[in-house]
């Protein structure tokens, strides 16, 4: 039997979701999946089960999303700056990671797409990763990029390079490149290459600061910032974020 607060929040939930504009809705959403720390230290827990706990959020999440109709989401799950923690840490971080991945692949709702420098992972972990991403290619759902060894500068620069490696196997010359190149053309070469930029960045934990996600892709996103630790991170405070999205007029940097 449920409670009197579950129903209130029941029927909460479905009032914040009847109301929203289906027409003012993000297609893409990045999420900085922010707090797992820390919402194991209120707890006498160590990282790891804020980890864990926050793993656990993530197909929960997706389903909100599917529910809303959003097309493309972003998890910041380990940024570049993450590889330098000790390796006590780091270690049960990446197997939580590895399976956090090789579930929603398992799942089949979703394709998975791996995004960030993978030369930087363990070698074990990046083929682990690569492999379950690949048997959602022909999944026909939401986009869901996982991004792991990721810092929004790393990509920029993974982007030139590759660039210019394109255009030195089309025998362009440097000159040429220089004079011809476009804000588009880097674009062609970011990780979420052939994907919509992302409409709303949510970040959880109460910080405000984005800490190089998606430097590129974000620069006409609107952002919500939200005081819940990941793993408490709730469907109501997804659906007041797209409440928040929807009630602002976008203005792209004007």
């Amino acid at each position: 039997m449920q409670s009197p607060r579950d129903l209130v929040y029941k029927a909460y939930t479905s009032s914040l979701r009847r109301n929203l504009p289906p027409e003012s809705l993000p297609r893409h959403v990045g999420v900085m999946l922010d707090g797992n720390r820390r919402w194991a230290r209120q707890r006498g827990a160590g990282s790891a089960e804020g980890h864990r706990a926050g793993a656990e959020n993530i197909a929960p999440f997706l389903g909100w999303c599917e529910e809303s109709g959003i097309e493309v989401v972003t998890l910041w799950l380990l940024s570049t700056d993450n590889l330098n923690r000790p390796t006590a840490e780091l270690e049960p971080l990446l197997r939580i990671i590895e399976q956090v991945v090789a579930d929603l692949a398992a799942a089949g709702r979703w394709r998975v797409r791996v995004v960030g420098a993978l030369d930087l992972l363990p070698e074990a972990t990046a083929q682990c990763l690569s492999d379950a991403a690949a048997t959602t290619d022909d999944v026909d759902g939401l986009v869901v990029n996982v991004a792991i060894g990721y810092g929004g500068r790393r990509e920029i620069a993974d982007a030139v390079r590759s660039l210019l490696r394109s255009a030195h196997e089309q025998g362009q010359t440097l000159e040429e490149l220089a004079r011809t190149v476009t804000v588009e053309d880097i674009a062609d070469h970011l990780y979420t290459r052939g994907q919509p930029d992302p409409d709303l960045v949510i970040r959880t934990s109460g910080e405000q600061r984005l800490g190089g996600f998606l430097l590129w892709q974000s620069a006409h996103s609107e952002f919500y910032f939200c005081e819940a630790y990941w793993p408490d991170f709730r469907q109501v405070d997804f659906l007041r974020a797209l409440r928040a999205y929807a009630e602002r007029e976008r203005r792209f940097g004007t």
